[in-house]
């Protein structure tokens, strides 16, 4: 035979207490949420993975910071206090941030975090920023969605070229690797690789700047992967 366990006195009291409000709450559920207002707990709060970092070439205190699920990020006093430079742009995942190597104020920023998980967010192109990131241009690319390196030409401002990685789940888009020569106004793809396959990463060549060495990705998302 089972044997029974008899429950102590104030625990049925707790019972009975508490459930005329339980009963009172499963009625009238928009009431009860209307009370409860979100708000930050901190002192954790969630910006995201780090996808970059660019420190300006004369001042050391001042940084970029590209945050992959975060935007875009600034300090001048070497870490001690940060603005959020991008709250309104057309995306939050960042892949690259920039220093202009011609123009410390000149900021390029490739949105859309480059990596392949389920949790990646996706970008809307390229941006430009003229005066250290206090206003955004953008300046193309839009289907790109995921943004990896961006390269400025050493001798030529007006020349740019941009890794894109494209989008993960469906073949097409932007993708590949992207130039332009009149300084962000229009680009010519000169490296594709494939309606499945982006460009992840370019340098250029230290001894010859019309040298370029560029890395491609296949990478192909699908609901039974995600699963």
């Amino acid at each position: 035979m089972g044997s029974v366990i008899r429950a102590p006195w104030w625990a049925v009291a707790v019972l009975l207490c508490g459930l005329p409000g339980l009963l009172w709450a499963a009625d009238k559920p928009a009431d009860v949420l209307a009370g409860m207002k979100l708000r930050g707990i901190g002192p954790a709060f969630m910006s995201g993975r780090i996808a970059d970092i660019a420190i300006d070439p004369v001042d050391a205190s001042t940084w970029y910071v590209a945050v992959g699920s975060g935007g875009v990020w600034k300090t001048v006093n070497a870490g001690t206090t940060w603005t959020s430079l991008f709250d309104g742009q057309g995306a939050y995942s960042i892949g690259t941030v920039l220093i202009d190597p011609h123009n410390r104020h000149r900021i390029w920023v490739g949105t859309g975090e480059n990596i392949g998980g389920r949790h990646a967010g996706y970008g809307d192109g390229l941006y430009r920023s003229d005066d250290g990131g206090a206003s955004w241009t953008h300046v193309g690319l839009k289907q790109s969605e995921r943004i990896s390196k961006i390269v400025v030409h050493p001798k030529d401002p007006n020349i740019i070229w941009v890794a894109a990685q494209g989008p993960l789940w469906s073949k097409g888009g932007e993708r590949g690797l992207y130039q332009s020569s009149d300084g962000g106004q229009s680009w010519s793809l000169v490296l594709d690789a494939g309606p499945w396959t982006g460009a992840t990463d370019v340098v250029v060549d230290p001894r010859d700047p019309n040298r370029l060495y560029a890395a491609t990705w296949q990478r192909q998302r699908s609901v039974a992967a995600y699963l």
